[in-house]
């Protein structure tokens, strides 16, 4: 598995973690780099770094375009894919919209439900769309 990959799950472990026990997802990373197993990787900080920095924007995207879908009844597993996707898309420059979101899609294949990558793929496509008009 590529490295970016299993970064993205780690993050993905964290971030759910977090969601699901109500604690601070940068608590909850910490815990896991100390603990150190499996190892978390530079990247996998970067992104639980990231969205936790820009959350609220990041919520704020979601809620927007997720056409009928509050933030709340999203899957938890979908909830963290797409704050991970959307992170990527706005402040990642050296990852390409498309890697970001089709390697969303991907882990939402994995790990979430049936209709999880349709619809990860829908909202996050959305939003590479218009991402100029969401960083100005």
């Amino acid at each position: 598995m590529a490295a970016r990959r299993k970064a993205r799950k780690r993050a993905l472990e964290v971030l759910f973690e977090a969601d699901q026990r109500k604690l601070a997802p940068l608590d909850v990373l910490r815990d896991k780099i100390v603990r150190a197993d499996p190892p978390v990787g530079e990247y996998a900080v970067t992104l639980v770094e990231g969205v936790v920095a820009h959350q609220a924007r990041i919520d704020e995207v979601l809620s927007t375009y997720s056409m009928g879908w509050t933030i709340d009844r999203m899957p938890a597993v979908d909830r963290a894919v797409l704050r991970i996707g959307v992170w990527e898309i706005l402040h990642a420059p050296d990852v390409p919209d498309h890697v970001a979101v089709s390697e969303a899609v991907e882990i939402a294949q994995e790990l979430s439900t049936d209709e999880s990558p349709k619809f990860v793929n829908g909202l996050l496509a959305r939003i590479a769309e218009l991402k100029e008009t969401l960083t100005a």
